[in-house]
């Protein structure tokens, strides 16, 4: 594997995990998905719902739903990397190509630093907060041109993208150890939050009480599907990028029993209980302040005493541990694979951080159509097809078996033609590109308003749509291929 024809393939951090590494256990796995879900885009998400208009129920129902749905891809694709012990850079080799495989590790390397440069925002934003509290002044500043953010946004959202850099020096065991120790913390955090939105807003009844706003009379009277399926789909585009790189944290798992329990324990029903405590809070705050507030870090700058400096502190630990584990760890290894013999763990992770100060993550946040409609949405259609095209190959075509050390090599079966599966490229355009008005017009309706309503509809599936085609059309040319051979 150190001859010049796998020079471009292989380095120490893209080499199959060995028994010595693998010794995470079932509970670990839960306990990383706990600190992944225990976030502010997590609460965000059923909490932005209820803003859009969904009954606390309905939107707890569909974040539990979503979840359901992407523990599936995320099982069956964390089945090589428990079993082979490769990151999904290497695995996508199988079907890409070992060229090939940059396009796909790329669109994931990119999603993830959006996703960082995102949580990094949301962390600077609650040291602002904590920090305007302590000196009894707003320190968010005028906004400055072209940013449109103030010096103080600005500034504490540079100094939370800098706390960050300690554990991309460290790795993996670090991250491992942060989830696992700040795991129960942050679920006594969210009771005390629900107990006392419960108890703000005299009770559960008020808050249950509240009708959806697509109730008849309602002011969004018969939209609650033209909301939901959409939404839906965002649901699932949240975790869409975790299912296919779930195989980087697989790979340490002792064995399929361990990353199996571990998820389904720790991906649905805790996914369930915590938007079930935003909705819960989130349709309190209608009650008390007479508005929905679905962002923890604005309703934690209303409220006073020792419980806003203890829940600041802790909405930053926690968008720590569930920025570097959700998103560094897999884009870092996205970028090495890109360039191994130039581009390290920690050097991915490093462009990782850059890029996610580029891309302006607070534009994204503005408002929750923009969160969900367009940012979750968006991506799902595009990391749906890759999804789909990996589980056909690796279940479909080859029943789970690899040659490992073909991944490696630039002349092994995995080359297909110059490094490139034709099939695999035809199948993700297949499924990307039917998407693409749709998404433009949601994006940006401005623009591209002329685009037919029918495409728009065919978006609101996007994920599933984009699964399900590329997920048939490799089967078929896949399978065409070896008949012909």
């Amino acid at each position: 594997m150190q001859d010049d024809r796998a020079a471009s393939l292989w380095n120490p951090d893209l080499a199959p995990t060995g028994p010595e590494q693998r010794v995470w256990a079932w509970y670990h796995f839960a306990a990383l998905w706990i600190g992944m879900i225990v976030a502010v885009s997590g609460w965000m998400l059923a909490g932005g719902l209820v803003e859009q208009g969904m009954s606390a129920g309905q939107a707890a129902l569909t974040v539990l739903l979503g979840n359901f749905i992407v523990l599936v891809p995320m099982l069956l694709i964390g089945h090589a990397g428990a079993r082979y012990g490769i990151p999904y850079a290497v695995l996508v080799r199988a079907s890409f190509g070992t060229t090939g495989a940059r396009l796909p590790a790329l669109a994931r390397a990119l999603v993830a630093c959006g996703w960082y440069g995102i949580q990094s925002w949301i962390g600077g934003e609650a040291l602002l907060t904590l920090l305007g509290i302590l000196v009894g002044a707003d320190l968010r500043g005028s906004p400055l041109p072209i940013l449109d953010i103030g010096l103080g946004q600005l500034l504490a959202f540079l100094a939370f993208w800098a706390m960050q850099l300690f554990f991309v020096r460290k790795g993996l065991l670090t991250i491992r150890r942060l989830e696992t120790w700040t795991a129960p913390a942050k679920i006594l955090i969210c009771v005390a939050l629900v107990w006392w939105a419960v108890g703000r807003a005299g009770g559960v009844g008020p808050v249950f009480a509240a009708p959806s706003a697509f109730a008849e009379g309602g002011p969004r009277a018969g939209q609650f599907w033209q909301v939901f399926w959409p939404a839906l789909t965002a649901m699932v585009g949240y975790w869409a990028t975790l299912a296919l790189n779930i195989p980087d944290f697989t790979r340490f798992a002792r064995s399929q029993r361990d990353q199996a329990i571990g998820q389904a324990i720790g991906l649905p029903p805790m996914m369930g209980l915590i938007a079930l405590a935003s909705v819960i809070t989130t349709s309190a705050t209608v009650v008390i302040y007479g508005r929905a507030i679905w962002d923890p870090v604005e309703l934690a700058g209303t409220l006073a005493g020792p419980f806003v400096l203890l829940g600041l502190i802790v909405i930053t630990i926690d968008t720590i541990s569930c920025n570097i584990a959700a998103n560094l760890v897999s884009s870092a290894y996205d970028f090495s694979s890109l360039w191994p013999a130039k581009i390290s763990y920690r050097t991915g992770g490093m462009i990782t951080a850059a890029i996610g100060v580029l891309i302006m993550p607070w534009k994204l946040l503005a408002t929750t159509g923009g969160y969900i409609f367009t940012w979750l949405a968006g991506y799902s259609a595009l990391l749906g097809p890759i999804a789909g095209i990996m589980i056909a190959d690796y279940w479909l075509i080859r029943r789970a078996r690899l040659d490992t050390d073909a991944l490696y090599r630039t002349d092994g079966p995995y080359a297909y033609r110059r490094g490139w599966n034709p099939a695999a490229l035809a199948a993700f355009a297949a499924g990307v590109l039917p998407n693409l008005p749709g998404f433009l017009k949601t994006a940006a309706p401005d623009r591209f308003g002329w685009i037919g309503a029918g495409w728009a509809a065919a978006y609101t599936y996007a994920w599933f749509s984009g699964l399900a085609v590329a997920l048939v059309l490799y089967a078929l040319l896949m399978w065409r291929d070896r008949a012909k051979a």
